[in-house]
């Protein structure tokens, strides 16, 4: 998944977000709770992991059941991404992200190390 590389390297903290509900619009913010907050090198190899996936075939469900907040260092939002590990689909907005990186997917998580473990990284923050 091709995230914003100066973001990336801007980020100090990511928060991890249990989704309630998803967005009704691309932009909305999320709603849910905040299970985790990533810094330095946690928040680093996150980032990376889901820079490492490569895109994974679209779905149409679009039920994504968690999100990330990334922050930099005077506490400013970079960005938001919310994902859905059944249908593959990401989305990605911000005041960090052009609006070419907005949607993308994500490697299928039953096929893929790399979606499994983020999946698994998200429930072992909850």
């Amino acid at each position: 998944m091709q995230l914003p590389a100066e973001a990336v390297a801007a980020t100090a903290v990511v928060e991890v977000v249990r989704l309630s509900v998803r967005p009704e619009r691309y932009g909305d913010p999320m709603t849910g709770d905040v299970v985790s907050r990533w810094t330095g090198r946690e928040a680093a190899d996150s980032l990376g992991l889901i820079s490492s996936m490569p895109p994974g075939e679209s779905r149409v469900c679009f039920a994504p059941g968690w999100g990330l907040r990334a922050y930099d260092a005077a506490d400013q939002l970079l960005f938001e991404l919310i994902f859905c590990f059944s249908c593959h689909h990401a989305w990605l907005w911000g005041p960090a992200v052009p609006s070419d990186a907005a949607f993308d997917t994500i490697t299928d998580s039953t096929v893929k190390a790399e979606a499994e473990a983020l999946l698994a990284h998200f429930r072992n923050a909850a």
